[in-house]
């Protein structure tokens, strides 16, 4: 990395105010030009009594390949003596490229973190300290391994956060669904967390590069990959260990106390040895959507000792034709429960539909349970595989 040139420019229309990363957003949109955020309040305290200012970094047209830093507080002085400070830091901390692959934290020095993300190379120089989550399965996995006091906003809640995590879950909801890009710019983060692949598109909440481009870090939740060379053959727990311990290395936290409490959760399980065969029952009216092969239902299933009759499909979900469930003819029928699908609205059409209505698990009411929450792989796999196991342990199948 070379050195940066930092170089004092006024406009005016900005002399009275800093800039948000919402007004980066807009510039971005209508220069069609990068104005990534460089430095937050990263450097805060170097110069007592300032303060922090919104830099700008853009394009480099020096030519030593010196980028050049905007300020944008109004008092010359105080933009002189930020901006001095600034260049002293940014000599001293980027001189060459070995310095780059660290990011000071307090008194710590943490390295870089670099990860193909379904994908997408993501590079942490430090650990998040705004995070906007989307999806619950990402507000509560960073409830559970304690950074929750980091999320400065959550979108796409799927349900209540279970009670262990709720004494620190008084976090704001920016969206019932995928939130607009401009209002997770809004919250300033420099991270943002998706449960769902799909967030980062342009009709949703954004393009990862528009994120990359005003400097905002961007990472799904490796088990939502859609491309089969980021999905694992099979989820397991290895797997579901290694993705949370990779979350945990990019905020810089230990993740050892939580997998410590998941395996003891796990440890105490009795699967099922009655060889039974399940249909996991998602979503879907007209064609059903079912927990495939290779995602967290599968692994849910096969902690609590069900064959899963969609295990061929190599993926995480997918659809089922109400005929080839049928010829399946499940033992049990995992529902999930969900605000706009319910178990009960589920039990409702098997019951009431001619030809589903006659498979063993409906005549018999052989039904297990689980909130839609609970269905992506992350914090509550291990306790959404002991309900599970309970309510299994108390069906009957005479």
């Amino acid at each position: 990395m070379q050195p940066r040139q930092v170089i004092e420019y006024g406009i005016p229309e900005y002399a009275s105010r800093r800039l948000s990363v919402a007004d980066m957003y807009t510039g971005y949109k209508t220069h069609g030009k990068p104005v990534p955020l460089f430095s937050r309040p990263d450097w805060d305290g170097v110069v007592a009594g300032i303060e922090p200012v919104v830099h700008l970094i853009t394009p480099a047209h020096t030519p030593d390949g010196a980028s050049m830093v905007y300020s944008f507080t109004p008092p010359l002085a105080l933009r002189l003596s930020a901006i001095a400070a600034f260049a002293t830091l940014a000599l001293t901390g980027c001189a060459s490229s070995n310095a780059a692959e660290t990011a000071p934290t307090t008194d710590t020095e943490v390295a870089a973190v670099t990860i193909d993300n379904c994908g997408t190379e993501v590079v942490i120089d430090s650990p998040p300290q705004r995070i906007v989550t989307v999806k619950s399965s990402t507000t509560e996995l960073l409830l559970a391994l304690g950074a929750g006091d980091r999320i400065v906003g959550q979108a796409f809640p799927d349900g209540p956060i279970p009670e262990q995590w709720a004494p620190a879950a008084d976090i704001p909801v920016l969206s019932d669904s995928a939130p607009a890009q401009e209002a997770v710019l809004e919250l300033e983060p420099d991270l943002v967390f998706a449960g769902w692949e799909s967030v980062f598109s342009a009709d949703s909440s954004g393009e990862r590069d528009s994120y990359a481009a005003l400097g905002i870090d961007t990472y799904v939740a490796p088990s939502a990959c859609k491309d089969p060379v980021y999905q694992p053959d099979r989820m397991t727990v290895d797997e579901l260990e290694r993705q949370i311990t990779e979350l945990a290395e990019i905020i810089a936290v230990d993740p050892q106390p939580f997998l410590t409490e998941q395996r003891a959760t796990l440890d105490a399980i009795t699967p099922d040895t009655r060889e039974l065969r399940a249909l996991w029952y998602s979503s879907g009216t007209d064609t059903p959507y079912v927990g495939a092969g290779i995602g967290n239902p599968q692994l849910i299933l096969d902690l609590v000792g069900l064959e899963n009759v969609a295990a061929d499909v190599a993926d995480t979900w997918t659809s089922m034709s109400w005929e080839a469930i049928v010829d399946a003819n499940p033992d049990v029928i995992v529902l999930v429960d969900a605000t706009w699908n319910s178990a009960a609205d589920k039990i409702a059409l098997l019951e009431s539909n001619a030809a589903t209505a006659e498979l063993d698990a409906v005549q018999n009411s052989r039904y297990l349970v689980i909130p839609f929450a609970s269905t992506e792989a992350g914090a509550r796999t291990a306790w959404a595989a002991a309900d599970l196991a309970e309510q299994l342990a108390e069906m009957s199948m005479d």
